[in-house]
């Protein structure tokens, strides 16, 4: 640790080394970031205060202070038996916010749109709604011939490739899919068990698919976009059910693979499944120049 007044790396006043050797322009603010972020790592267990300080190479009384005012700000929150610290309700409000379906399709329309251009395909960005799925952005090709869709709508999430992808990435108990089983419509009914085996394949490959099964004579390839292990969105490409054999299927894959992980902010991710498979063909324009 820095003495008291030293300001290594261009830290802050009150002996506490700068992280990563890079002066920050508020030593204090710069502190209680990197005490949140350490917080989100430890989970919620928490961290005891020792521990925390050593982990950031800061004073346990600074770290203490900084602790107290996130506190009071309901940022951090303090087992009262323990006494280890942990993120506050304030935190994850506001990742909740950030990641909410309002901001989703801003975040995420680049993906989309690179997505769209790569394969001349309908793109579509999904989240979970109760039971079903709900479109929150869409990008349309030029092609004469596509598939119609609406910003808005709503579909089963058993039964489709965007739900499938969801689901696959969410804690589900048998009760839990046999709700999601439960509201697939008559034409398509589906079995918890038939629910599990496709989220467990699901989450074997990082893609779902889906043929026919959620409007006659069109086929669907997805990928789930996560947050912490979680699905919190996905990423479909649709097209008539005649464009999307197994060949062209795998192609769409590989531009998922390709083009979505590097337009994604820095808290989202795609399933380490779909990233185990970088280097599998591809056919039309390449990744980079799908992104421009």
């Amino acid at each position: 640790m820095a003495e008291a007044g030293t300001t290594p790396g261009g830290g802050g006043r009150d002996g506490d080394a700068a992280p990563a050797g890079h002066a920050s322009p508020l030593g204090s603010v710069d502190k209680a970031l990197v005490a949140l972020e350490a917080l989100a790592a430890a989970g919620p267990a928490g961290v005891a205060l020792g521990d925390l300080a050593r982990s950031l190479g800061l004073h346990k009384a600074s770290l203490h202070r900084t602790l107290a005012a996130l506190r009071y700000r309901g940022w951090a929150e303090q087992d009262a038996t323990t006494g280890d610290y942990r993120l506050g309700p304030a935190a994850t409000a506001l990742a909740t916010v950030y990641l909410g379906e309002e901001n989703l399709p801003a975040l995420l329309h680049p993906a989309l749109v690179a997505v769209c251009r790569a394969t001349d395909e309908l793109v579509h960005l999904g989240a979970l709604a109760g039971t079903e799925i709900v479109y929150l952005d869409k990008v349309e090709p030029a092609r004469a011939v596509r598939v119609w869709s609406a910003v808005g709508r709503r579909r089963p999430a058993a039964t489709t490739a965007l739900g499938r992808a969801l689901l696959a990435h969410r804690p589900l108990d048998d009760d839990a899919l046999a709700w999601y089983a439960a509201a697939a419509p008559d034409d398509h009914p589906v079995s918890p068990a038939a629910l599990r085996e496709t989220c467990e394949a699901t989450r074997a490959s990082g893609f779902a698919t889906e043929t026919e099964e959620n409007e006659p004579g069109i086929s669907c390839v997805a990928v789930p976009v996560l947050r912490g292990g979680q699905s919190v969105a996905a990423v479909s490409v649709t097209a008539p059910a005649e464009r999307l054999g197994a060949r062209r299927r795998r192609e769409v894959e590989a531009v998922l693979r390709d083009v979505v992980p590097p337009l994604l902010p820095p808290t989202l991710t795609v399933p380490d499944a779909v990233l185990a498979g970088r280097g599998a063909p591809r056919s039309r324009r390449s990744a980079t120049d799908a992104a421009l």
